[in-house]
């Protein structure tokens, strides 16, 4: 199986740490956050994994290269010159995926005990374009869904913003959005012109007519690593 590791944001949030390493490297119990993460998507049978690059992007470059890869194949996408959000990342790493199989995005910043096979799997056989990790937890931004699991809508709950895009005669069901997600390669094809933009945005413009859905994860793990002050939870949790 394939993944493609988000790793090329600036890490604004874990200031002064991410002032001269990049996220990816920021370290849980002395080991980096991408080593963490490829160990585990290597427990999960990935054998082939790409990641983008941007602040400090010789620093994952190096840092990789000195483990030898991890004994698979890792490449690396180069957004040095121009940072491209979620979207347009994926979209530049699109000759990475030259299959036929669905593969895994996966934030380097979300720590989480997801089995992802089994979520693999229930990819499958929702047969939908995208399937979303999700939590019930609180959050400021929630992705909607209709009672097929079917993605609906979008809202900041502190700004207000909200967008709905496809109706529903239920009552929509609101979740927190993980930033782990399965997509079909068929997602390269739906894609705007531009180059930069995000997956959010994309998904809910793609939403009204091919179907997205999510895999419920409220009984497992979630810490979003992006946040210093969740540094010290995620040691304990893993020194166990």
């Amino acid at each position: 199986m394939k993944a493609f590791i988000l790793a090329a944001g600036l890490g604004t949030r874990l200031k002064p740490i991410t002032d001269s390493k990049p996220k990816a490297l920021v370290e849980i119990n002395g080991i980096p956050l991408i080593e963490h993460l490829i160990k585990k998507l290597i427990s999960f049978g990935f054998s082939s994994i790409i990641i983008n690059i941007h602040h400090f992007a010789d620093q994952i470059v190096d840092f990789v290269k000195s483990k030898k890869s991890f004994g698979i194949d890792i490449q690396f996408s180069d957004e040095r010159d121009l940072l491209l959000d979620t979207g347009g990342g994926l979209k530049k790493a699109q000759w990475f995926f030259d299959d036929i199989k669905p593969f895994l995005i996966h934030n380097v910043d979300a720590l989480t005990n997801i089995n992802l096979v089994e979520m693999y799997n229930y990819h499958l056989q929702k047969n939908s374009i995208a399937t979303l990790a999700v939590q019930k937890r609180n959050s400021s931004r929630y992705f909607y869904f209709d009672e097929l699991a079917t993605l609906c809508g979008w809202i900041n709950e502190k700004s207000k913003e909200e967008k709905i895009v496809r109706e529903s005669v239920n009552e929509l069901k609101k979740f927190a959005f993980s930033g782990i997600q399965f997509v079909n390669p068929s997602i390269f094809e739906l894609m705007p012109r531009s180059d930069i933009f995000s997956l959010v945005d994309l998904y809910l413009s793609i939403a009204s007519q091919h179907r997205i859905t999510y895999f419920d994860h409220s009984n497992s793990l979630f810490i979003d690593l992006g946040k210093k002050e969740n540094l010290t939870e995620a040691e304990k949790i893993l020194s166990k």
